[in-house]
C-alpha cells in the first residue's frame, strides 16, 4: 500500500471547498481537522436555486499510481452516498473521475474503490470522448456529496491509500 493522505499526519496540502454557490446554489460546507486525527467534511446540502452539491479537494504534486489497482479509504459517514474524485488537470475545472461509495451512519468503514470504478464526469454529466483515467498524472483528489437529499451531512476521513491486489 501507498499512503496518499493520512490526516493523523497530514501533509501540507491546501484543501479547497467548491460548492453549488458557483452556480447560484446555497449549499455550505467546510473541512476541518478533528482531535482524533481525522478530517471532517461537513455542511448542509441545499437544493434551492438548482443547487445540490458540496465538495472539497486538494491539489497534489503529480502522482503516479501505475502498478496500483485502486484506492482504499477509511471513513465514518452519516449513511449518505459520497464520491471520491480524481483529476488529472492541475486546474480546478475540468473532467473529474468519480467513484461512488455508501457510508454506514456512525461507523468507521474501509472501502475499496478499484480504478475501474472511476468514471469521467464534468459538471454532473458524462463527457463524450473523455480520455481514460491516466494513473501517471493524478493532480487532484477530493470528496463530493450530491445525492439530491437536502439536509446536513458529515463525512470523517482518516486516510486514503493506493492498493495493489
Amino acid at each position: 500500500m501507498k499512503v496518499i493522505i493520512d490526516f493523523a499526519d497530514p501533509a501540507p496540502l491546501r484543501w479547497a471547498i467548491v460548492s453549488d454557490g458557483v452556480m447560484g446554489g446555497l449549499s455550505d460546507s467546510s473541512l476541518r481537522l478533528a482531535d482524533d486525527g481525522a478530517a471532517i467534511f461537513a455542511g448542509f446540502l441545499s437544493l434551492e436555486n438548482n443547487g445540490g452539491f458540496a465538495s472539497t479537494r486538494a491539489l497534489l504534486d503529480t502522482m503516479d499510481l501505475t502498478g496500483y489497482t485502486g484506492l482504499l479509504i477509511r471513513v465514518k459517514g452519516d449513511g449518505r452516498r459520497y464520491e471520491l474524485r480524481l483529476r488529472m488537470d492541475p486546474n480546478f475545472d475540468g473532467i473529474a473521475y468519480r467513484a461512488e461509495f455508501g457510508t454506514v451512519e456512525g461507523e468507521w468503514t474501509e472501502i475499496s474503490l478499484p480504478f475501474t470504478d472511476f468514471q469521467p464526469s464534468f459538471r454532473g454529466r458524462v463527457p463524450r470522448g473523455a480520455p481514460a483515467l491516466d494513473l501517471t498524472s493524478i493532480r487532484h483528489i477530493g470528496f463530493l456529496v450530491g445525492d439530491k437529499v437536502e439536509g446536513p451531512f458529515q463525512l470523517e476521513i482518516a486516510w486514503i491509500r493506493a492498493i495493489a491486489q
